[in-house]
């Protein structure tokens, strides 16, 4: 499941095929089929972190805040002056491992996803997601029943979560975290987006997301033209 994430990135980024078309196809099949998520869910949300990462009501990833996260220097200020106090952040270098990785995926992903695509109406999405729960469950079902079918997905979804939060936060959280200054869209990519050291098992690990910086500046480049 991790590995089909960084897949249907790639088809999601137009970075495959050399036309526009067959990557958009594809990329319905990957993530619906393959992951049982929409993709028009994934591109709402992808898009707009990368047209202002890292840049607190524009960009998804970091709107956490400040329900259990204060991200950034300058947010985490402005909570201590209006006396926020949700959760003891001062603490949360501690917790985020407890709620964050594991959360994600099983307890918010699993659930809004369906909603989305009800909501927008995105019925060819829900399609293509239905597929991956039809097959899953003729796949496990006659071998684990209903309890371990249920379980399995839990167990899946909260690998995956802990495995993707872990990549997309070591690349963009320890970078500058703040409201959107209108700077230029050169200098907005570099000040949110880090790269990890290269290796053969961190290239695997993350789907060549090590090289955030390459990534955001190239969208469409293929991943493994990033070192270069």
């Amino acid at each position: 499941q991790a590995q089909a994430g960084w897949l249907q990135h790639d088809f999601g980024h137009l970075s495959v095929f050399s036309t526009s078309k067959w990557n958009h196809w594809v990329h319905k099949f990957v993530i619906g089929h393959l992951k049982g998520a929409p993709a028009s869910w994934w591109n709402h949300l992808h898009f707009q972190h990368h047209a202002k990462p890292n840049c607190f009501r524009k960009d998804p990833d970091v709107n956490m805040h400040p329900l259990f996260f204060a991200l950034g220097k300058t947010l985490s200020v402005e909570l201590g002056v209006q006396k926020k106090k949700f959760m003891p952040y001062n603490h949360q270098h501690k917790y985020f491992f407890i709620i964050g990785p594991p959360a994600l995926v099983p307890l918010y992903f699993q659930w809004y996803i369906f909603y989305f695509v009800v909501q927008r109406k995105q019925w060819v999405d829900l399609a293509w997601m239905l597929t991956f729960y039809i097959r899953f469950s003729l796949t496990y079902l006659p071998l684990l029943g209903v309890k371990g079918l249920l379980g399995l997905i839990v167990l899946v979804r909260f690998i995956e979560s802990n495995w993707f939060v872990w990549v997309t936060q070591m690349n963009h959280i320890p970078m500058h975290i703040d409201y959107d200054k209108n700077v230029d869209w050169f200098s907005t990519q570099l000040q949110a987006t880090c790269n990890v050291q290269q290796s053969f098992f961190n290239d695997w690990f993350s789907g060549h997301l090590n090289f955030q910086i390459e990534h955001h500046l190239f969208p469409t480049m293929p991943r493994h033209n990033y070192w270069k």
